[in-house]
């Protein structure tokens, strides 16, 4: 069942979408809204190596994404620049969704690509107005849904 569900989430995610993408270091924490590529159940992006996001998660690994009503927490970890040839699945997907940021950023030399490893995801829904949350552990293949009353 955990396969099932968890292949049935990544179907409604689809192949990129705009994230919050949260980062932390020495208790300092921030978020922003990030491009995201979905591809083969993980989250690609590329940053800066100049800016604070990249500091943080070359310093601490753990990152957090939401969209939605989706909390996903994992690992991220630095693929290199995204025009690499290793990396063309991402830049092909990154082209074409957001082309206006592919052909700004890029081939700018200090971009790099990021890979985040999904550790955990929980999902808030409602079944005929019973909320529930739907929660995935990755690394134990072991899938909850849970009831609430209100």
């Amino acid at each position: 069942m955990f396969t099932q569900k968890l292949n049935e989430l990544f179907s409604k995610l689809g192949n990129h979408s705009i994230m919050c993408l949260a980062t932390s270091f020495n208790d300092k924490v921030t978020a922003r809204s990030m491009s995201i590529i979905i591809y083969n159940n993980k989250f690609y992006f590329q940053t800066d190596t100049n800016f604070q996001k990249f500091e943080q998660i070359k310093n601490n690994h753990n990152v957090a994404l939401c969209c939605n009503n989706i909390q996903i927490e994992g690992v991220c970890t630095a693929l290199g620049h995204p025009l690499l040839d290793s990396n063309s699945f991402f830049s092909d997907l990154y082209k074409k969704y957001y082309e206006g940021s592919f052909l700004k950023y890029s081939s700018l030399k200090d971009e790099i690509l990021f890979e985040v490893i999904p550790s955990k995801i929980s999902v808030w829904d409602y079944d005929d107005g019973k909320p529930y949350q739907e929660f995935f552990v990755i690394q134990d293949n072991t899938y909850q849904k849970v009831y609430y009353t209100i």
